[in-house]
């Protein structure tokens, strides 16, 4: 029965050779050192792919359509920075166009974010507490933003280690993909899961950890670039890349021509949608405006098209076309979140994002299992994992719930973490009561 084991946790070779030991020792450290966060983070992304339907579910009043025309912008962005007069100046203006996903218009600036109707009406405030809450725990766990992005991004790595290494300890893992035997008390079933799973979503894998590392730990190098050679400007270290800013000039000045702007792009680039207008420092002589817009058939989030205050095209940051990075720079997010092809593909992303969150749970178990039945005493983390595994969905449900009760304005972070310490302290403390 011990060769068995051996063999199911080597993939079928009860001899393990020097390399084959190596290989699943790192794999058992790495995945234990943080398969609670590889958990959450899996998760989170699975349900974060529908991150546009949750916003409509949650919301599901604020006015639709398929198009807006520049004009109804245009009244849109004058509306709402007048709404603003006598507060703090806002430095940014954010007007989110309708697409497939999310055929609404929502104009965002530092102090508030409103939905407006064809005609450019601000109609009611933007309420997506739920679809935030979700996207920032799967981005940075809800920590201050550099920490937060550098643990996730490791995470990917982490993931990336764990596909490599579970791949090298299980020699005959591609031969026995579809081999699966009845799960019993050795665990044979729940480790023949973890593996085929593993292996018919390797690609998806390696393609999510990757991107996500990409973005996490690209984003703390591009703090501490800036900290090291450009005084703390982070924006300077992007704009390489993903295009810049003017230089401010903060005397005042009337209203940019957002209209223009946008009639010139459906005029010279009539095969791209405009999915995006960003206003920088509004209603100042150093203000102008850039249009962020899909082009078809590309994994790219979009092309950057800068214009002046009277809507005359500057040009473009070169994310189409430009240096191959920086369309790969461009396309890492469109790639991690499965924002292309339509909702096809989403199910298709939240599918293998699944089998990855089982993947992630297995594993954690699978070790435990191995403990158990060498005769470790590991009661209190069996409890604990049973937590975090069935007390993490359930926290999320509650806060979903929360949201949809109380309204916008609940301490969803609050709510979840607090709620899950107390699963894992209630668990913990009763866990010769969950032991068969």
């Amino acid at each position: 029965m011990t060769g068995e084991r051996d063999s199911v946790e080597t993939g079928g070779a009860p001899d393990k050779q020097p390399h084959v030991r190596k290989a699943l020792s790192a794999h058992s450290a790495i995945g234990l050192l943080a398969a609670a966060l590889l958990y959450l983070v899996c998760l989170t992304g699975t349900l974060t792919v529908f991150y546009e339907e949750w916003q409509r579910f949650e919301q599901p009043d604020a006015p639709e359509m398929s198009s807006i025309a520049p004009d109804a912008v245009q009244a849109a962005v004058a509306a709402v920075l007048a709404s603003e007069r006598g507060q703090a100046r806002t430095t940014h203006l954010y007007v989110h166009l309708p697409v497939d996903a999310l055929p609404r218009t929502t104009v965002t600036t530092d102090h508030q974010a409103v939905h407006v109707d064809r005609n450019g009406q601000v109609v009611a405030p933007e309420e997506n507490a739920w679809a935030e809450f979700l996207l920032d725990l799967h981005y940075r766990l809800h920590l201050p933003s550099t920490l937060g992005l550098t643990i996730v991004g490791a995470l990917g790595v982490m993931i990336v280690a764990l596909s490599i290494s579970g791949v090298l300890a299980h020699p005959r893992i591609f031969r026995d993909a579809f081999r699966l035997r009845a799960r019993d008390a050795g665990g044979v079933g729940l480790a023949d899961w973890h593996n085929r799973l593993g292996v018919w979503t390797l690609p998806f894998t390696l393609a999510i950890a990757l991107t996500g590392a990409m973005i996490g730990l690209g984003s703390v190098n591009g703090y501490g670039l800036a900290a090291g050679f450009y005084k703390g400007d982070i924006e300077a270290v992007y704009a390489p890349i993903f295009g810049g800013e003017a230089k401010p000039d903060l005397r005042p000045a009337a209203l940019p021509h957002v209209a223009a702007a946008l009639q010139d792009i459906q005029q010279r680039f009539p095969d791209v949608r405009p999915i995006y207008v960003v206003l920088h420092d509004p209603m100042t002589v150093g203000q102008h405006v850039q249009i962020i817009a899909e082009h078809p058939f590309r994994l790219i989030y979009g092309e950057t098209y800068d214009y002046d205050a009277r809507g005359r095209f500057i040009g473009t940051a070169g994310l189409s076309d430009g240096a191959l990075g920086q369309q790969l720079a461009a396309s890492t997010y469109n790639l991690h979140f499965g924002n292309y092809g339509g909702l096809s593909v989403k199910i298709a992303y939240a599918v293998f994002g699944l089998a990855l969150t089982v993947i992630t749970a297995t594993g954690m178990s699978i070790w435990l299992g191995k403990r158990r039945r060498r005769g470790v005493d590991d009661s209190r983390l069996r409890a604990a994992w049973r937590a975090v595994v069935w007390g993490v969905p359930f926290a999320l449900a509650m806060c979903l719930t929360a949201r949809l009760v109380v309204g916008n304005a609940v301490a969803l972070p609050v709510l979840f973490w607090g709620m899950l310490g107390l699963i894992l302290l209630a668990t913990v403390a009763l866990h010769r009561r969950w032991e068969p």
